[in-house]
């Protein structure tokens, strides 16, 4: 379904959907790239290289994104799957997603020196998977399987959570007291797909208690909402990511469910086929939270090549928030 675009966007709208005559822009979103979390979490790599030197272990990858991965891994870190992988007593990062408290003890029992670089608004969930456990609710949690971020929460009330993975698991989900039911899901999830699996979750379970706050974090529903703006205006949209970024992903799937002809996603300039641009005039480019603007920038100046220099943002938010570095990296007061 396509959404209305905000009359202050900046989009100068066609009689049509799409741009007429010879006419070549590319439409601009933002906010797009790297969220908070995903900034704290980088820079609480470079910072702990600066602090103790090469290697520095971290736990899977830091952010879903191959180019920020390649880069540090350049730099002397050393991604691992497992905290078995790191020599006992080195100093490991926890990724950006967050992990179970099995690992935490699983780092203790090997007597690593751990630095957290769990993103806060994926604590956030974490606490309520906590507090909802204490209580003895059924925690249905929304997200996909196998996704580091879930097994994360999950593993935080393994007794009380059950995974939910998008509207056609519903029919599968049992619980124990149809009174004592809660959803949460996964940060980086698509919002109107989540919606429809609490509606669906609903219609099973009419008591079912929504999270105190919000789970999907802002700046993946900003991402949503920047694209859902653009992509009716849009012959193609390429989104910058990576495969195993869900936020990236989901951000594709969004283009074209609000009106994108055609939507690609890609991580690097080189990727995008020059076929894709033929016989079109509008181009929809946007990021995931994951990514750093200098990837963003090699597609505009691959797209200019091919005579698409005419670039119009399209502002749906502006993103402020700022997460303090783990506090063992921060500043020494004076």
């Amino acid at each position: 379904m396509s959404s209305a675009i905000p009359l202050n966007v900046g989009i100068a709208r066609s009689a049509g959907s799409a741009v007429t005559g010879a006419t070549k822009r590319v439409l601009l979103a933002e906010p797009r790239g790297y969220c908070a979390g995903v900034d704290r979490a980088v820079e609480t790599v470079e910072r702990t290289l600066e602090k103790h030197g090469a290697p520095v272990y971290v736990r899977k990858e830091i952010v879903h994104n191959r180019h920020v991965v390649e880069t540090l891994r350049e730099r002397g870190v050393v991604f691992v799957d497992d905290t078995d992988e790191v020599p006992e007593g080195a100093v490991v990062v926890f990724s950006a997603h967050g992990v179970s408290p099995a690992v935490h003890e699983a780092a203790a029992a090997r007597n690593l020196h751990t630095i957290d670089a769990t993103c806060p608004l994926v604590t956030k969930v974490h606490q309520e998977a906590k507090r909802f456990a204490r209580d003895d609710f059924d925690i249905l949690l929304i997200g996909h399987e196998g996704h580091e971020e879930v097994e994360g929460t999950a593993g935080e009330a393994p007794d009380h959570v059950q995974l939910v993975d998008g509207p056609d698991s519903v029919a599968n989900v049992t619980v124990r007291d149809e009174n004592r039911v809660i959803w949460l899901s996964q940060t980086t999830l698509s919002v109107d797909e989540t919606m429809e699996t609490v509606q669906r979750l609903r219609e099973r379970f009419p008591k079912l208690q929504d999270p105190p706050s919000d789970d999907i974090c802002y700046a993946t529903s900003n991402r949503q909402t920047a694209v859902k703006a653009m992509a009716p205006e849009c012959d193609l949209v390429i989104v910058v990511g990576s495969r195993n970024s869900s936020n990236s992903k989901r951000l594709v799937e969004v283009a074209l469910n609000a009106g994108a002809r055609a939507a690609h996603l890609v991580d690097f300039a080189r990727e995008v086929d020059p076929s894709w641009l033929e016989n079109i005039h509008t181009v929809g480019v946007t990021s995931g939270a994951s990514v750093p603007e200098i990837l963003v920038r090699g597609v505009l100046d691959l797209l200019a090549d091919h005579g698409f220099a005419d670039v119009h943002p399209v502002t749906t938010a502006n993103e402020t928030l700022v997460f303090a570095l783990p506090r063992e990296l921060r500043p020494t007061r004076r």
